[in-house]
């Protein structure tokens, strides 16, 4: 899919054909030619759409909050993941469609589909998961939280003492920030920011002889929290809590606001607006500024999606559609509460018997001791996986490099981080220290721009060179290289991972992080910054797979290597761990693969636009999705490479056009015989073992549960590296 334009701008198409050259500036050796055989069924049979297979995936995040095997407040913030998932489905992605058919741009996915008709199947998909996510609130999670002694209460439900503390709750701590927006002729609809929550007002005024009905809207101020404890109880200890949603509280209140007035009816109501951000690069003379203007812009963007509760008035309902130019596809009428991501203040109770056993990451590598990390580092590579392994010797890396003198430069890559990341602040104190530190942030990871742009600002007020990578290219790898003296040499030590450099969400997210000294990798590594920092034309690439210059030609060549072996009749095996696998040529590699004999096993958390197990193209592939307590992240591949050594790759691409030609991605081989058999033998088998948290795609695009054979035990992956973790920190200790 080619990159979206800004609607109704005449220059969008010179714009995109700019976009669509930016490669071609970047001086991308030519693809070698890649030869496969024809499908052996129908092309549109052979492809999964890509927006309903993500919607594929949301229901399996939906399916966690179902699963009574979790504990019930992480239940709770899978059914909170859910609402946050699908909120960004729409401002991206239906945001991006929509624009095509505003456009008339046909712009067909794999699968053949056009935006139209894809619009039209994810209306119906969406609608019928809402439904299901409404049910699993009010039918499961509701009446079990009751049951542990938290209660959710409704308006009508209060009692006597909870209904005149809630009174006076709006009214000392709402009322004050609440501003109430008339809608008539002298005063015009107000630009509603994206996803913020509404209150619709209906009010009858008395002073008419036919009670005139009048709309006013109630914006919601973020600060106020959604979901508020009634705090009425005499026992503060006391385990048995009772909250009311805000949006209650304002409704039942509401009449305050409007002196004079009778109040008819007061309705919940929020717009998902597009959010994807319109930067001409080459138009920008300075992309900063430029990012800056248009995360403004941001509040302002399309509506794209109108959710409303269901038992708001016509009258309400209709001037909402015509202000927002909405058609009734894109309205959402909604059982109360509105908003389910309000949910996730919930799971922050202090109820450790509602939530996952606590599990601290272990810290046993051979990089333990900070004092001999370095002499380490020369004496072996290190892989560590995350968050079984704790992320603490990546910061470490970095801060040591701050301090240590022998340390001449640090060069770091940054897409995302945490809000106080000790990382920015290692490097800005290396600058400080004298060092020469360069950092490339990456100003267009989605969602993150604003915060990526203020560490920009602190590192280059630290003295840092800060870079902001290719024009039309994301800079997503993780990279971060060390230049250090020892005796009379410079020795380089670089990191390089498959997440990005944020502990917070290491916690969160399995990940590697892979530590080396090897010459021939560091020495690829530096010539790739020098690529992104200063000017490059085609940097060649013996060892790293790097996109957009030898990725995915290298990955072709791979596959089709093993197709080779298994026409010859040797063995022949590729497993793929990853995020999402669009790429048609890809795709058609590995069935041309499977149906010379390949055994291909997929692990695919997310999006997977190719069909397994259909007779004749695709029997040989199996296809798996992974969803558990921990967001499955790390992207690990093996080729079996029968008469060599495997060859093992781990790195932060994806399988997807994006990744391949749209962003420097890094590829990193696993080199060390006992590091790669532990890729295969644990990392990826575990995964393909798990028959309690993985999923297996079927030809009609189903996803069950992995079967289990008759007495065989039940195994969690998840579970397993969290019990390996213990047994190794364990042992390790003193």
């Amino acid at each position: 899919m080619k990159p979206r334009t800004k609607p109704k701008s005449p220059a969008s198409r010179p714009a995109r054909k700019r976009a669509a050259a930016a490669v071609e500036r970047v001086t991308v050796p030519a693809a070698k030619e890649v030869r496969v055989a024809p499908a052996a069924v129908p092309v549109k049979a052979a492809y999964f759409n890509r927006e309903l297979s993500w919607l594929a995936f949301n229901r399996r995040v939906l399916e966690q909050a179902q699963d009574r095997r979790h504990p019930l407040l992480e239940r709770v913030r899978f059914l909170a993941i859910f609402s946050s998932n699908l909120d960004e489905f729409f401002e991206i992605r239906v945001a991006g469609l929509m624009q095509q058919v505003e456009n008339d741009i046909s712009e067909f996915g794999v699968d053949g589909l056009d935006p139209r008709e894809q619009l039209r199947r994810i209306h119906s998909v969406v609608a019928a998961l809402v439904e299901e996510q409404y049910r699993c609130w009010h039918r499961q999670l509701v009446p079990a939280l009751a049951e542990e002694g938290v209660t959710i209460v409704p308006a009508p439900k209060l009692t006597p003492t909870e209904l005149n503390w809630v009174r006076a709750y709006f009214r000392s701590q709402v009322f004050p920030v609440l501003t109430p927006l008339a809608l008539d002729q002298s005063h015009p609809f107000p630009q509603l920011g994206n996803k913020t929550l509404n209150i619709a007002v209906h009010l009858d005024n008395p002073d008419t002889p036919e009670l005139e009905r009048c709309v006013a809207i109630l914006p919601v101020p973020r600060i106020l929290p959604r979901l508020v404890r009634i705090d009425v109880d005499s026992a503060p200890a006391s385990r048995r809590q009772r909250y009311v949603f805000l949006t209650e509280i304002i409704k039942l209140c509401a009449g305050e606001l409007f002196p004079g007035y009778r109040l008819h009816g007061a309705h919940a109501f929020r717009v998902t607006r597009n959010s994807d951000l319109y930067i001409d690069e080459e138009e920008a003379a300075n992309l900063l500024k430029q990012i800056e203007e248009e995360l403004r812009n941001l509040r302002r963007g399309a509506a794209v999606r109108l959710e409303i509760e269901a038992d708001a008035s016509d009258a309400v309902f209709s001037t909402l559609c015509n202000h927002l130019n909405l058609s009734l596809e894109y309205v959402f009428r909604l059982p109360e509460p509105l908003n389910l991501l309000r949910l996730l203040s919930l799971t922050e109770i202090d109820r450790p018997d509602l939530k996952y056993p606590a599990f601290a990451p272990v810290h046993c590598s051979p990089l333990e001791d900070e004092s001999q990390a370095f002499a380490a580092l020369r004496s072996q590579d290190v892989l560590l996986h995350h968050p079984y392994d704790a992320f603490t010797p990546v910061v470490d890396f970095v801060e040591r490099a701050a301090r240590d003198p022998q340390v001449f430069a640090i060069k770091q890559t940054l897409y995302r981080t945490s809000g106080d990341s000790p990382i920015v602040r290692a490097l800005i104190e290396a600058s400080r220290n004298g060092k020469q530190v360069t950092a490339l942030v990456e100003l267009k990871a989605r969602f993150d721009e604003a915060n990526n742009i203020q560490w920009a600002r602190q590192l280059e007020e630290a003295g840092v060179h800060v870079v902001y990578g290719l024009v039309g290219h994301k800079t997503h790898c993780k990279l971060c290289l060390v230049v250090r003296r020892e005796g009379k040499h410079l020795r380089h030590y670089a990191h390089l991972g498959t997440g990005n450099y944020n502990p917070r969400t290491a916690r969160l997210y399995t990940d590697l992080s892979f530590f080396t000294t090897r010459e021939h990798l560091t020495r690829e590594i530096a010539g790739l910054f020098n690529t992104l920092t200063g000017f490059g034309r085609s940097p060649t690439f013996q060892h790293l797979l790097v996109a957009p210059y030898n990725l995915h030609r290298r990955l072709q060549e791979l596959i089709l290597q093993e197709a080779e072996h298994a026409i010859a009749g040797r063995p022949a095996r590729i497993v793929a761990k990853m995020n999402a696998l669009v790429d048609k040529a890809t795709i058609d590699n590995l069935y041309y693969a499977s149906q010379v004999g390949v055994q291909i096993d997929l692990i695919v958390r997310g999006v997977c636009c190719l069909v397994p197990g259909i007779k004749g193209l695709s029997e040989n592939i199996r296809v798996r999705s992974i969803v558990g307590r921990f967001l499955e992240h790390a992207r690990a591949f093996y080729f079996e490479n029968h008469g060599g050594e495997p060859r093992v790759y781990a790195g932060s691409a994806d399988w997807m056009p994006r990744n391949f030609f749209r962003r420097i991605e890094v590829l990193f081989p696993i080199e060390s015989p006992t590091l790669r058999h532990w890729m295969l033998a644990e990392l990826l088998q575990a995964e393909l073992r798990d028959n309690l948290g993985a999923r297996l795609l079927h030809a009609n695009g189903a996803y069950l549960p992995a079967p289990r054979a008759r007495g065989k035990p039940a195994f969690s992956s998840q579970q397993y590296f969290m019990d390996t973790a213990l047994r190794r920190a364990a042992t390790a200790a003193p």
